[in-house]
């Protein structure tokens, strides 16, 4: 309701939950939106969903962009193009973890493959904490998304653990570009792979050969925040004691 991305077309809440915190907060922004409330037993949630806690919403399918809309967000923003590519990424709970993660480092947009992907379904809403509402999200051939973005002037690397990858320290990360995660069980796709002008890897220093997807692309987002506020700050050293 917040994000207003999509319609919200009435709000059932738990007839016997405490008014209070968060749902208090809920209800009253519905309120305001004029969005129809009901206050319903239980078995009426229960046949809506599994994981409910006591709220759950009618909503309006989920409304994906264009590409171009993605990057008129860049451009309005005035800030280097940074857009996060999803190769098949299956598991809900990973897809919002990423587009979490995402929105969170001020990702401009999302694209995922228009099939063998998981869209945006409950278990990601969910997943995402409601990340997803406030990010941009693009169906598309994901071969065609990277020669857009390379068109736009920026740079595509792919998240892969191998020889050919360079550390990802190695590449400059302040410019224009997009990040490609790969399938969880398989990565990228080899079309995709061979489009990206890198491959690149996460140090890994431990005994474990390798992190999840959602796990490896959230680390990867962060590694591109730091560089550009890196890039941002003046030039100074800070102290041990927090003192430049």
């Amino acid at each position: 309701m917040r994000a207003g991305r999509r319609q919200v077309r009435r709000l059932c809440v738990l007839q016997t939950a405490e008014r209070r915190g968060v749902l208090d907060q809920l209800v009253r922004t519905a309120q305001a939106g004029s969005v129809p409330i009901e206050f319903v037993p239980r078995a009426i949630l229960d046949t809506l969903s599994p994981h409910h806690q006591g709220v759950a919403a009618e909503v309006d399918p989920y409304p994906y962009v264009d590409l171009d809309e993605i990057f008129g967000l860049a451009a309005q923003r005035q800030e280097p193009l940074f857009i996060l590519l999803l190769d098949m990424i299956q598991d809900p709970q990973n897809l919002g973890s990423l587009l979490r993660s995402a929105e969170a480092v001020g990702v401009h947009g999302v694209v995922i493959p228009p099939r063998r992907s998981a869209g945006i379904t409950e278990a990601v809403v969910r997943a995402s904490a409601g990340a997803c509402e406030h990010i941009l999200l693009a169906h598309g051939n994901l071969v065609q998304a990277i020669e857009a973005i390379q068109r736009q002037g920026g740079w595509v690397y792919g998240l892969e653990a191998g020889p050919q990858a360079l550390p990802l320290g190695q590449v400059p990360l302040t410019g224009a570009l997009g990040l490609v995660v790969g399938n969880e069980g398989e990565g990228m796709r080899r079309l995709v792979r061979q489009a990206c002008d890198h491959l690149v890897q996460l140090p890994m220093r431990g005994r474990v050969a390798s992190l999840n997807a959602a796990v490896a692309g959230s680390v990867a987002l962060y590694a591109v925040l730091a560089a550009r506020q890196a890039a941002d700050q003046p030039p100074g050293q800070i102290d041990a004691r927090g003192e430049t």
